[in-house]
């Protein structure tokens, strides 16, 4: 009969093999930050672009594709390397379905470019083309965060996504402003857009702060411009401001990029110092658990050893004072170990299950009222701040009346 230490080896190996697919799912992550960043920054040039009629921009938006196409294929190979595992990833299910359908997106991406080169689309139509497609991404990020068993990577996955996040609303306002500025119009609903988008940015990064090693928080603080802050502050006011002249507004849009892009790249270094954070998180905890499955091998081997010599009518359970002292203890290490991880994985998810509470309650009013996914967001934070109330909040109110939610045709 096999006894209670073998199962603790078993549990160790399967622990071994779990964070190794963490490891590799990291790194996907990655990788994926790189293209959002590029994709963010060709988004942004579309927008001066568009806002230009093909006049300005021209030359550097095809230089930026190149960049955005390049880190592309090193996302699409990867996404083939996890493909070979399907069916040896526990939860994968959803994260498979969320890279379904960013590849998807990827593959609607050349179709927007050449609506674009053909200044088909408005700016704000290819804003949210390019919005949509970086929220898929995003979604396999969100996805391997919920699934990681393992409190200490959960907790680096999830600031490393609400961080992503945070600059995803960053590179959206910029793209907003450039539009703002290109027409040189403003209304009051198009300054409600943009405040919220910093209101966004706010939240997205708190929950950073809240989960965040304190090497990378370092690191992010090194990040901050004074002068920078003030500049886009600066411009948001002017953007905020009466209508500008055309050439003003132009001028005004290329100096608005340009800042909110040092602004984007400032926060790139802060991903990249995220993402080598989880990968030196994913080799401590390998090493931690291949250290303990070699004791826990030795000690089963002598184990095996002293069954082997012991006399044929000697207790079967009997290995000596020493030796199931250190396997009780073995044992119950586990057993805390385990209760600790459990507890404090918990309190991680918590804040991942808000996200999936207000991306329930956005498929709900999509459903019943036939919106857009954009136009479900913005009721939804709409409602949340004109009843001054939390976004999820709003989300578990409307998903508690489902049943009762009025429909409507369009």
């Amino acid at each position: 009969m096999k006894s209670g230490l073998n199962f603790l080896v078993a549990a160790r190996q399967c622990e071994i093999v779990e964070l190794e697919r963490l490891a590799r799912t990291c790194e996907l992550a990655g990788r994926i930050g790189r293209l959002v960043h590029a994709l963010q920054r060709e988004r942004g040039v579309s927008s001066l672009y568009l806002g230009s009629q093909g006049e300005r921009s021209g030359d550097q938006l095809a230089r930026q594709r190149l960049a955005s196409d390049a880190r592309q294929q090193e996302v699409l190979a990867w996404f083939d390397g996890l493909e070979t595992e399907a069916g040896r990833m526990p939860n994968g299910a959803r994260l498979f379905a969320r890279i379904a359908v960013a590849i998807q997106g990827l593959q609607m991406l050349p179709a927007t470019r050449l609506r674009i080169d053909r200044l088909q689309p408005g700016t704000a139509e290819a804003t949210a083309a390019y919005s949509r497609l970086i929220a898929q991404l995003l979604a396999a990020v969100f996805e391997a965060a919920d699934n990681a068993g393992d409190p200490e990577i959960s907790r680096a996955l999830v600031a490393m996504f609400s961080f992503m996040q945070g600059k995803e609303f960053a590179g959206q306002e910029r793209a907003f402003g450039s539009a703002v500025f290109a027409s040189g119009r403003v209304e009051a609903s198009t300054r409600h857009d943009w405040q919220h988008l910093i209101d966004l940015q706010h939240g997205s990064l708190q929950v950073f702060l809240d989960f965040c090693d304190p090497g990378v928080l370092a690191i992010e603080h090194a990040s901050h411009d004074a002068e920078l802050a003030g500049e886009i502050e600066r411009l948001r006011r002017v953007g905020w401001a009466p209508p500008t002249p055309h050439e003003a507004g132009a001028m005004l849009g290329q100096t608005w990029y340009e800042a909110c892009t040092r602004r984007l790249d400032a926060m790139r270094t802060v991903e990249d110092a995220l993402a080598a954070n989880l990968r030196r998180v994913c080799e401590r905890r390998m090493a931690q658990a291949r250290e303990e499955l070699r004791d826990q091998q030795a000690l089963l081997a002598e184990l095996d050893r002293r069954q082997s010599e012991a006399p044929p009518n000697a207790p079967p359970s009997h290995y000596g004072p020493n030796l199931e002292r250190s396997i009780v203890t073995m044992v119950q290490d586990q057993s805390r170990r385990l209760q600790a991880m459990s507890d404090e994985l918990d309190a991680v998810k918590s804040t991942l299950n808000e996200r999936k509470l207000v991306e329930r309650a956005k498929g709900l009013l999509m459903a019943h009222r036939q919106l857009t996914e954009e136009e479900a967001h913005k009721m939804l934070r709409t409602t949340a701040m004109n009843q001054n109330r939390r976004l999820v909040d709003v989300a578990e109110a409307i998903l508690t009346t489902a049943d009762v939610l009025p429909g409507r045709t369009r």
